[in-house]
């Protein structure tokens, strides 16, 4: 009898190792099939899921409390698997080169615990070849088992969408890849157990890491182009977003829209691509020059709120702005390399300290990553200027009258940044208001 038989009889178990906002839903999918535990370093976070709280918001209170998920934050209890996925975090350094550090960690922590006839499926966004040249060394050297006889590796990526409710691990295609035939046989079957839009088997575990790489490389890119189609259109007097409409019309036209990218995705994968080609002596062009406009729109998006200030003779030193959205993105709690705080430093460089305001966010991670404390939106009086930075359902409902209300009564005319375009321009005309978006 086979592991994918084993698990199915509920002989065996599968442990998931990284309950982020990736592998916690992976984790209570699959336990709606089989016996799952879930493993965590941070034990708060395991308390949180012990307790029926998700604070990652993708199942929601409801799943966590009726799953059989066994949520755990001790290390040996993955001697009780014998199938394991790995979804940890892969960052970036300061200096955009990869940190390795959390799936380094994992490997060696499932070395630790592994057993013969295990199989091993890293999730991880990294460079081709991590998994066989970093992480089977690791596991290896901990365990003293030899890849390929005692265990076997694989490769999956996460494709999971945090916020959105429509592409999910199960409507989404999984691309799975294996050391050899079997293996990618057995990792196949295991996951179609959830996946109801079934499997694209690789070749090779390289050409499934390389997928999901350029998969972010691609919307990094088309992004980067959306953004200085922004910036030169701002120049020209002509609106973005009615220029894409127009363009838009056309069958095969991109469906792409300027803003700013963060995330621990879209802004952190291309630089894992280009740090492996400089390893081969190959220095990206396209890729690197989309990273940089898009890494610089913060900054961007700051100066312009202050030129827009300044044309309204409103004093730029100690006016008092507020940011409404903090997140990387809209509708997720997550914080986690947010564009938004560049905004927010870069406006202090005028000196501004802006109120910031984010229901939707986890204001206990903000204050730890980046030293914020949000406010209410009962604070949103007397302002200067106003941005909304992310597109939250909490704030679709305004009307013009309430983003008047939020205004200094003495402005003439309110300078307003709507960065994502969430309302029509004709609500917002001059004099009233100085409306602007990328």
């Amino acid at each position: 009898m086979g592991l994918y038989e084993q698990l199915v009889n509920k002989e065996e178990k599968l442990a998931l190792i990284g309950l982020g906002y990736v592998g916690m839903p992976i984790a209570v999918a699959f336990a709606k099939k089989i016996d799952v535990i879930g493993f965590d370093l941070n034990a708060a976070k395991i308390e949180k899921y012990r307790s029926g709280i998700d604070p990652t918001k993708e199942v929601g209170d409801e799943a966590i409390r009726a799953t059989s998920v066994e949520f755990t934050a001790d290390p040996a209890r993955l001697k009780d698997a014998k199938f394991y996925i790995v979804a940890v975090p892969t960052p970036v350094n300061d200096d955009h080169t990869p940190d390795l550090t959390p799936v380094e960690g994992a490997s060696r922590i499932l070395g630790q615990n592994i057993a013969k006839g295990s199989i091993v499926v890293f999730e991880s966004t990294v460079y081709p070849g991590v998994t066989e040249d970093i992480c089977v060394p690791i596991i290896e050297k901990e365990s003293g088992l030899k890849c390929g006889i005692d265990f076997k590796i694989g490769y999956s990526p996460e494709r999971i969408n945090p916020g959105d409710k429509v592409h999910r691990l199960e409507t989404i295609t999984k691309i799975v890849s294996g050391m050899d035939a079997e293996t990618l046989d057995t990792i196949a079957k295991v996951y179609e157990l959830v996946v109801e839009a079934g499997v694209h088997r690789a070749e090779s575990i390289k050409v499934a890491e390389a997928a999901k790489v350029i998969e972010n490389s691609q919307r990094d890119i088309n992004i980067a182009f959306m953004n200085e189609l922004s910036i030169i259109f701002h120049r020209m007097g002509i609106d973005t977003k009615a220029v894409l409409t127009a363009a838009g019309t056309k069958w095969n036209f991109l469906n792409f829209a300027p803003g700013l990218v963060g995330g621990h995705c879209i802004g952190v994968d291309p630089y894992y691509l280009t740090y492996k080609a400089e390893q081969l002596g190959y220095h990206s062009q396209i890729i690197l020059s989309g990273r940089r406009i898009n890494d610089d729109m913060g900054k961007y998006v700051a100066e312009s709120l202050v030129k827009e200030m300044i044309a309204n003779d409103i004093p730029v030193r100690h006016a008092k702005v507020a940011i409404l959205g903090f997140t990387f993105k809209e509708n997720c709690p997550d914080t986690r390399n947010t564009k938004v705080i560049d905004i927010y430093n870069e406006l202090g460089e005028y000196g501004i300290t802006p109120i910031v305001v984010d229901p939707a966010a986890d204001a206990e991670e903000a204050k730890h990553l980046y030293g914020i404390e949000f406010q209410g939106m009962e604070d949103l009086k007397d302002l200067d200027a106003l941005i909304i930075a992310v597109k939250h359902r909490e704030f679709e409902h305004f009307t013009p009258a309430d983003i008047a209300a939020f205004f200094n009564p003495a402005h003439e005319t309110k300078v307003f940044v709507d960065l994502k375009g969430m309302f029509g321009r004709d609500d917002y005309k001059a004099p009233e208001f100085d409306y602007w978006r990328l």
